[in-house]
């Protein structure tokens, strides 16, 4: 026994010690890469941002002085980015944001535009008040000075170096070579070089070393896949005529395939799962690039394979509904993309409902529900639904017996929640798990970005070079979701004023107030959320009210500068008043592109004949 208990001893002993040699091995690790030279990069970059907007506040806004001081400016602000925008993502983005009003919700107060993109309006734009352009200098010198601080006083380690270089990766993709960033201007691509070359210093000064040592061939192909993508970039220097679409899959999917790459071979950071993206994915535009946990309310999250088989059954049945004439199938139908294919939806009692339905594939990963806005998360939109005297009419307490009356339901709701519900509240995360379920990533666009196919007609690039570029599409709809939820953080899910009007006669502005019922703001008269664009091609009608049929006409729309554009009386539109001048051919491009997001591919039920279903 004696023996035993000290064998049983020994030999804990020695797994305690491989645990403890483990952990160790683990620090030695961390601490054999030196933090401290990236650090005082990112610091000594954003210290020379505050220096240089200080001098910018100096100088007359429309001198070539001003546009000098600022394209340095900005140079410095990418370089000092990554990490000072992962500190403080809202201050970061708030100094690199467009130049809109924001709105305060704590204090319901509409701020004055601010931020590196208001001065550059103020320079290149001109007319603006030499006193105003120094209040605007002024008040973001104070975010600068924010992230200065920041920078210099929080030790940067290895987990943080890997999700805000991640998240400058992404920056580069959906708002650096759109145009996003830098919408006056166009020094989007110098400065997409700007932030390659920092990347490539602060890898080269921090984990150059050790993944040399690990992997040299991994090392050499990283450097050599940066200076290609620099090069390119060189080469082709022209905002409209640059091709992304090569860019993109020949040039930064091979690099964040690096850097994905050389995070784990590191073995300094495995990731984690409260961010937006899986860091395990190769690319941005893989199945499962995105963290859909990050998107889900936290009781909602890791759903069984029971709950979703239950969601999808209750999807599909018209008894949640006290007329038992509509179930959620009734307005998002597999066939037309989980659409209805309806200018506006159809209520219990056979009436029109206010807006249109949009697509439920993708659905999950938006920061908002509904056109405009009321819901902060996709069980509030359900339970919105539950609550709808037009629709199902049944309160989010209230459980319909009548369901039961099917008895797969008694072992459906056994295997799923342990019990045979009594409340509405299971039936809705449910219904969440399944439809978050509903995703489509594999469209020609993904593959093609993922290198799996090289099959874009040349009409195709040219409408994703106009979707990304001249047409200003991708700085609403951010590349890869393509939706509203604003990269990098997808903290939030945008809203905007297009102005669009009551019938495709482009007449008159339609009535229809938006997310003005939160707080009685005109800054919000008419303003919607940013949808999906992918599967447009099966979403049609278009808009919130369903007004355009066909994207031509959305294109039209867009082409003329929206309702302000058309001459409508708005003040506070998001959508610049601008025509585009896109040509025919133009047009028809970014339609070809639009399709090439097609992707329904995803799990599909048999839908029942309901009074209200009608294709």
């Amino acid at each position: 026994m004696y023996k035993s208990i000290f064998f049983l001893t020994l030999l804990l002993g020695s797994f305690s010690c491989k645990n403890q040699n483990e952990q160790l091995a683990t620090v030695l690790k961390t601490e054999n890469v030196d933090w401290g030279y990236a650090q005082k990069y990112y610091h000594k970059n954003m210290t020379e941002a505050v220096e240089l907007i200080d001098a910018l506040s100096k100088v007359d806004a429309e001198s070539d002085e001003a546009k000098r001081i600022f394209t340095d400016l900005r140079i410095a602000f990418k370089k000092a980015e990554p990490y000072a925008s992962y500190l403080n993502p809202e201050v970061g983005h708030r100094a690199n944001g467009p130049a809109l009003p924001v709105f305060a919700e704590d204090t319901e107060r509409v701020l004055n535009p601010i931020g590196l993109q208001k001065i550059e309006e103020s320079i290149y734009e001109g007319g603006e008040d030499p006193a105003i352009f120094v209040r605007e200098t002024q008040l973001t010198k104070g975010l600068l000075v924010n992230l200065m601080q920041n920078v210099g006083e929080r030790k940067l380690n290895a987990e943080r170096f890997f999700i805000a270089t991640h998240q400058q990766l992404l920056r580069i993709i959906s708002m650096g070579i759109s145009g996003f960033d830098t919408p006056v201007s166009q020094l989007g691509l110098s400065e997409t070089v700007v932030s390659l070359e920092s990347l490539k210093e602060v890898y080269d000064h921090s984990l150059g070393e050790l993944i040399k040592e690990k992997n040299a061939e991994l090392d050499t192909e990283f450097l050599l896949n940066i200076a290609r993508a620099v090069a390119f970039i060189e080469k082709n220097a022209d905002f409209n005529a640059f091709d992304r679409y090569t860019f993109i899959r020949e040039y930064m999917s091979p690099i964040t395939r690096n850097w994905v790459a050389i995070r784990k071979e590191s073995g300094l950071w495995e990731g984690v799962n409260n961010k937006p993206f899986n860091f395990d994915a190769p690319t941005f535009f893989e199945k499962d690039a995105f963290n859909l946990e990050y998107f889900t309310p936290p009781i909602n999250r890791n759903p069984s394979e029971k709950q979703i088989a239950l969601g999808k059954k209750l999807f599909l049945d018209p008894n949640l509904s006290q007329s038992g004439t509509m179930a959620c199938v009734t307005c998002h139908m597999p066939d037309k993309a989980y659409t209805d294919g309806k200018m506006v939806s159809i209520g219990n009692n056979g009436s029109p409902l206010q807006r249109n339905a949009p697509t439920l594939i993708n659905s999950a990963f938006q920061k908002s529900f509904f056109w405009d806005g009321r819901a902060e998360n996709i069980l509030d939109q359900i339970s919105s639904v539950f609550n709808n005297e037009q629709e199902f009419n049944t309160g989010v307490h209230e459980f319909s017996t009548d369901i039961l009356k099917d008895s797969t339901y008694h072992v459906l709701f056994e295997d799923a929640f342990g019990r045979i519900s009594n409340r509405n509240t299971d039936i809705i995360k449910a219904i969440s798990s399944y439809i978050s379920t509903l995703n489509g990533f594999d469209s020609k666009f993904d593959k093609n970005m993922r290198g799996e196919e090289d099959s874009f007609s040349a009409e195709e690039k040219l409408g994703m070079n106009l979707f990304m570029g001249k047409a200003l599409c991708a700085t609403c709809h951010f590349i890869p979701l393509t939706n509203g939820t604003v990269p990098p953080f997808y903290a939030e899910t945008e809203k905007e004023v297009i102005g669009v009007p009551e019938t495709k006669a482009n007449k008159t502005l339609d009535d229809d107030l938006g997310f003005y019922w939160r707080y009685n703001k005109e800054e919000h008269l008419g303003m919607f959320k940013t949808p999906t664009v992918r599967n447009a091609e099966f979403t049609a009608p278009y808009m919130h009210n369903g007004v355009y049929n066909t994207l031509e006409e959305v294109m039209d729309f867009y082409n003329k500068g929206g309702g302000g554009g058309m001459g409508f009386d708005l003040p506070h539109q998001t959508l610049p008043f601008d025509e585009l001048n896109l040509t025919e051919k133009e047009q028809q491009a970014l339609i070809a592109f639009l399709k090439t997001l097609s992707d329904t591919n995803v799990e599909e039920g048999e839908m029942p004949q309901l009074a209200n279903a009608t294709s």
